[in-house]
């Protein structure tokens, strides 16, 4: 693609994107108390696990009060009510189960939170942006961004594994902090015909995203798969595509017709989207549309990154016309590293819910299986599907395979 005047500036300062140098697409900061007047909703949110699997949270939200998002200022403010709705909401929902689940979302509740959704211009469900990149706080405030001295803000049932499945994901999305200021670098490289600067921009995407993959291998270390299947599963799923919700659900005070959002999804990280259009990746038809969908869920300023670099020259044609076999390899090995990575995370799904799913089932089948409710229920709806409502493994292999195609000067 011809390069418009001014692409240079399009992917600079990166705070125009809400991105920081630091810390990427984590929101740097996120706040942990919500002003006084909305003590109520932080008083459940705070007591989130308790009330959930001691079935009180429907009858705690029935006691809240109405509140107005409207007074909530600035960014953190609204971040931190949309984690906070946003997880009040998954426990009213999947409370009792994939079988007890309600049609309606409260006033109370789905008021504010379609407020709160709108303003940050994100969906009113769980999701990507408020699960991982919103859901963090140093023990030590000045000690480092490791897992020891992190914590969540907020929790659901699945006690250290949620914890460690959450964090491990946030040190994913540091270790990607490099290779987004490659991404900027070499697309300034190109317009600036630099190619010892592109050479070494591609160097460092490739490593970051090595690096990525070594953060994820932290998942074996922190998160049991019985427990991530049978007990945290669930509360991220959404009212889309999703059998235990066919009709999706009513916004009370929102909406009279029912609305349809898919569940929390690491397609819903920006990251990826960013490689891949840099990169040139052209995924099946069936998976871009997914993909493309899960834009939706990214806060506005995260999406208009990728759109940027989706306009910037493209990397592909410009290595290709350099006939430089040093950017050749360069550009081979970070399209390599991210195939390894999604072959990597092929690995952890199956760990984690086609093996996981494959032992519950054979725990149903054993006689007296008397593992009541404390042990949670799997989600059956699921057993095939993510929770962002795609057809898993099919996915994830379809853009593993389509990332390897990308290569090129074989």
């Amino acid at each position: 693609m011809e390069a418009s005047d001014g692409t240079e500036e399009t992917l600079l300062p990166l705070t125009r994107f809400q991105l920081s140098e630091e810390y990427g697409f984590l929101l740097p900061h996120p706040l942990t108390e919500l002003p006084a007047p909305y003590g109520p909703w932080m008083e459940i949110a705070h007591d989130l696990p308790q009330l959930i699997t001691s079935h009180r949270l429907r009858s705690q939200v029935h006691q809240m009060p109405q509140l107005s998002a409207r007074h909530l200022r600035g960014r953190e403010e609204l971040h931190l009510a949309h984690l906070v709705l946003s997880f009040i909401t998954m426990g009213y929902l999947w409370q009792e189960g994939e079988e007890g689940t309600v049609k309606v979302l409260p006033r109370n509740l789905a008021v504010p939170f379609w407020e709160v959704s709108q303003a940050l211009g994100l969906p009113p469900i769980l999701s990507h942006a408020d699960f991982v990149l919103a859901n963090w706080k140093r023990k030590n405030p000045n000690g480092p961004l490791e897992i020891e001295n992190l914590d969540t803000i907020i929790s659901l049932p699945g006690g250290e594994s949620l914890r460690g499945f959450i964090l491990v994901t946030l040190l994913v999305e540091k270790a990607a902090v490099p290779g987004i200021k490659a991404i900027v670098q070499a697309i300034r490289a190109i317009l600036q015909l630099d190619e010892e600067t592109l050479h070494k921009a591609l160097q460092e995407l490739a490593e970051a995203i090595g690096e990525m993959s070594k953060a994820l291998k932290q998942m074996h270390d922190y998160v049991d798969p019985a427990v991530f299947y049978a007990v945290i599963r669930i509360f991220l799923s959404g009212w889309k595509d999703n059998p235990a919700m066919p009709e999706g659900l009513i916004y009370e005070g929102v909406s009279d017709e029912p609305m349809a959002y898919s569940g929390g999804s690491a397609a819903q990280s920006t990251v990826l989207h960013a490689f891949d259009e840099l990169l040139g990746i052209r995924h099946s038809e069936e998976s871009t549309a997914f993909l493309h969908r899960m834009r939706d869920y990214m806060p506005p300023p995260h999406r208009a990154f990728v759109e940027a670099i989706h306009r910037a020259p493209s990397l592909k044609q410009h290595v290709l016309s350099s006939g430089d076999a040093r950017l050749c390899a360069a550009f081979n090995q970070c399209v390599s590293a991210l195939a390894d990575f999604r072959s990597y995370h092929i690995t952890i799904v199956t760990k984690y819910i086609a093996v996981a799913a494959a032992k519950a089932k054979a725990r149903r089948a054993e006689p007296g299986d008397g593992a009541g409710h404390s042990a949670g229920k799997p989600p059956s709806a699921l057993e095939a599907k993510g929770t962002g409502g795609s057809h898993i493994f099919s996915f994830l292999r379809s853009v593993r395979d389509t990332t390897r195609e990308g290569m090129i000067c074989a």
